[in-house]
């Protein structure tokens, strides 16, 4: 998830200080920058001073590439993000945190899962930035050109609808599953960069998805999302409490596998390819995700539903808010623990020095910004009525944070919310957030 790094000093010499020397900066280009820690002799106080930065600074990256002894971080963030409860102001629209000791366990294991997930050997390569930077000026001038930018909805085609999908039969979790194969057929816009890389991902040109459904009569839809890195039916059924949604409130379940996520990823990692440094391949990752699950409803609609809502969460909830631009006929969107800014995430979750490269080479200085406007649920006012939207989201969320939640409640007109206290995975067991899940579906009756 991370991408970004230091800021290199184009210096100035003093009289006081050591002599500067031209030479070629971390970016490829030439550069000033002091001469290394040993022009100093040895009896000078500051020689002493840099002897011990470099052993300190050696510890840290020792450390840094023992994923193990990066959880050790968890302790001092987890006490920093209780700090910043206890002196911040009133968020409007957020209820107060409680700092419960139950609470700070949840905030250690999501900032546990950042130390572990945010290591050097997931940072990009010098040259990668290079390459990144073109890749999205070329981006940035084209949708400019094309009137993108200014209007993020036109960026997006019209999917023809799903008519004739193959159909396979499954089993997980005590549960059969039906499972609905078809090709995607999703095609970027001409010239839009990353496209060949993004199409040479062979798996994930052919959609799928899994259903539960019920036989006897015409009976509500709900269309799952799943979030980064799930996508298997295992992890969904359980992520969606869908057996309960299926068997207890009775409604017909149809859960979308994300491209590059279960069925469809091209390589060991779920999700890997989505979500990273490639940004340009998280605009085509939620471009093909919208037209999709816009494919997916097209079916859902042709089977006589009573009703049809969408469920997503994580990742998945915002390629929900994207498709609440667009279809103005649901009967809910529900948005569970949402990501609705990605380069924002990017900046929260990454090292200051990381941060810093990607601005010097116009990563994040705007450029991804804008550029993910396209894909952006904040970018477009949303059509599905606002009865029909809804939140839940945690307030000890270090993942996706709740200051993402907090802006699509301001955008969606502030729909009802439910904020629960937990971390970014605590929707799951949380009692509070299962009964919002129940209520909002009933109240749509979109529960038979």
């Amino acid at each position: 998830m991370t991408a970004v790094a230091a800021a290199h000093v184009n210096g100035t010499t003093k009289s006081s200080a050591p002599t500067s020397r031209p030479r070629t900066d971390d970016s490829g280009g030439p550069g000033i920058v002091e001469d290394r820690p040993g022009s100093y002799p040895w009896w000078h106080p500051a020689a002493a001073v840099d002897r011990t930065a470099r052993f300190y600074r050696g510890i840290e990256r020792r450390l840094a590439h023992q994923p193990l002894a990066r959880l050790s971080l968890a302790w001092p963030r987890t006490a920093k993000f209780a700090a910043g409860k206890l002196t911040e102001d009133r968020t409007p629209g957020v209820p107060p945190t409680r700092l419960t000791p139950a609470l700070l366990s949840q905030v250690i294991m999501d900032e546990s899962i950042m130390a572990i997930a945010v290591g050097p050997k997931r940072f990009p390569r010098r040259a990668d930035y290079q390459r990144v930077g073109d890749e999205l000026a070329r981006a940035h001038a084209l949708f400019a050109e094309q009137g993108w930018i200014e209007d993020p909805r036109s960026f997006h085609r019209e999917p023809p609808p799903l008519t004739d999908p193959a159909w396979t039969r499954g089993w997980a979790l005590g549960k059969r599953y039906e499972r609905l194969w078809w090709p995607s057929g999703y095609e970027p816009n001409l010239g839009v960069p990353g496209t060949d890389r993004w199409l040479a991902f062979e798996a994930n040109r052919t959609a799928s998805a899994w259903l539960l459904r019920h036989r006897d009569r015409s009976r509500p839809w709900v269309v799952c999302v799943h979030g980064f890195g799930t996508g298997s039916t295992f992890m969904d059924l359980f992520s969606f409490r869908a057996p309960y949604l299926h068997e207890q409130l009775g409604v017909n379940v149809a859960a979308l596998v994300l491209p590059v996520h279960g069925s469809r990823r091209p390589g060991a990692l779920n999700g890997e390819q989505f979500l990273g440094f490639e940004l340009m391949n998280s605009v085509h990752g939620l471009t093909q995700s919208l037209w999709d699950l816009r494919r997916l409803l097209s079916w859902v609609r042709a089977q006589d539903p009573e009703g049809v809502g969408v469920f997503g969460v994580s990742l998945g909830a915002m390629v929900a808010g994207l498709v609440s631009a667009f279809d103005a006929d649901l009967d809910l969107v529900l948005a569970g623990i949402p990501v609705v800014d990605f380069p924002g995430l990017i900046e929260h979750h990454a090292p200051t020095n990381l941060q810093m490269r990607s601005i010097e080479h116009n990563i994040l200085d705007g450029t991804a910004q804008e550029v993910h406007r396209v894909v952006s649920p904040l970018a477009m006012p949303p059509v599905t009525p606002r009865p029909a939207r809804a939140i839940f989201a945690g307030l000890g969320d270090r993942l996706a944070t709740t200051d993402q939640a907090r802006r699509l409640w301001e955008h969606w007109e502030r729909p009802e919310t439910c904020w629960f206290q937990g971390n970014h995975v605590g929707y799951l067991w949380s009692d509070t957030v299962w009964r919002f899940v129940t209520t909002v579906l009933d109240e749509r009756h979109l529960t038979a």
